[in-house]
């Protein structure tokens, strides 16, 4: 099997791509595997497809060979990851450190199946929140593969969409009913050789595209170490500069990927993120930052109350008063830091 579909999808994901896969026939020559972000809870996303789709739709399992046209879903916080392995694909199952927040995510799909596929590979962004696809989507080009974006402005949340369209090549801008046709008649399509085979050919075709790379970029490759928990410092060092933030999951230096647009992140140890959701992961940790000092301020509090009232039994009046002192102080910052939580005015 030459060509292989990839679909990564978000918010508003499980009706977009009943839309999408009841349009494929049941003889549709490809295999079609789908990243949605579903974190590490329990899904029912393939039971929910097949209902839909004339294909066998399931979870995707570690080591399978992609030999026969079937749906493979991604199954809960595992990374889908496609190696070549001779005529055929091969699926790996990775616990490896999250993109942009989340496991599975779509980027490590989406690079991996550039590098193993290539030109057979087509890459489809549907509704989803913030930009991530858009680095995979880039590899896709990359590698000489088709990618596909739903129309941003039908979309039940327009952000992945948006983003790729913003900053991919992107081969074809469509509403959702048609992106399964699109797909059925790409799929059926044969795919050009490329250089090497035309170079031994006595009559190259025509078809052959006079831009295609002539190798799997370093930053791809790199990239897909990280995804299956391979990657090193020495290898970041290739394609990304140190920075002064440090990453929200394990507090290690963020390097920033050179010429990524838009602008990526990565330690060393794996997490990635897009500036978009590094800006929203920041606005987690100091959310969670700020309700942690509302609690110690809680319990401080009610320590100084405390003391207090044993100074008073003591007849410590001067002890009593610094300790209630305290305590007020202390109830002050925690309904000053509440209300910037809650954005009341305090």
């Amino acid at each position: 099997m030459d060509k292989l579909v990839v679909i990564g999808t978000s918010a508003g994901g499980v009706e977009a791509l009943k839309r999408v896969l009841s349009a494929l026939p049941a003889d549709f020559p490809a295999a079609v595997l789908v990243v949605m972000h579903i974190g590490a809870r329990e899904s029912a996303l393939p039971s929910l497809l097949r209902k839909y789709c004339a294909l066998q739709v399931r979870h995707a399992r570690d080591g399978e060979l992609l030999a026969q046209p079937v749906v493979l879903v991604a199954p809960p916080d595992r990374h889908l990851i496609v190696v070549r392995d001779g005529p055929v694909g091969r699926l790996h199952l990775t616990a490896g450190p999250m993109e942009n927040y989340t496991r599975p995510a779509v980027d490590p799909l989406f690079r991996s199946a550039a590098a193993a596929f290539r030109r057979g590979v087509t890459g489809v962004i549907l509704t989803g929140y913030l930009d991530d696809g858009t680095a995979g989507l880039q590899a896709v080009k990359a590698c000489g593969g088709t990618a596909i974006v739903q129309d941003p402005a039908e979309a039940f949340a327009p952000g992945m969409p948006a983003s790729a369209l913003e900053n991919v090549a992107v081969d074809y801008n469509l509403k959702l009913d048609d992106i399964g046709p699109e797909l059925a008649r790409l799929a059926s399509m044969p795919l050009p050789p490329d250089r090497k085979e035309a170079a031994m050919s006595p009559k190259p075709p025509l078809a052959i595209a006079p831009d295609a790379p002539p190798a799997t970029p370093d930053w791809i490759r790199i990239e897909n170490l990280y995804a299956s928990g391979k990657g090193t410092l020495r290898d970041l060092e290739q394609v990304a500069v140190p920075t002064t933030f440090t990453c929200p999951e394990c507090s290690g230096t963020l390097w920033k990927l050179r010429d990524a647009s838009p602008a990526r992140f990565r330690c060393h140890t794996g997490h990635s993120f897009t500036a978009q959701a590094l800006d929203e992961t920041q606005d987690r940790a100091v959310e969670e930052a700020m309700w942690s000092a509302i609690r110690a301020l809680n319990e401080k509090e009610e320590l100084a109350r405390r003391l207090a009232g044993e100074a008073g039994t003591r007849r410590l009046s001067r002890a009593e008063g610094d300790y209630l002192e305290r305590a007020d102080a202390a109830r002050h910052a925690a309904t000053v830091l509440r209300g910037l939580l809650l954005h009341d005015q305090v």
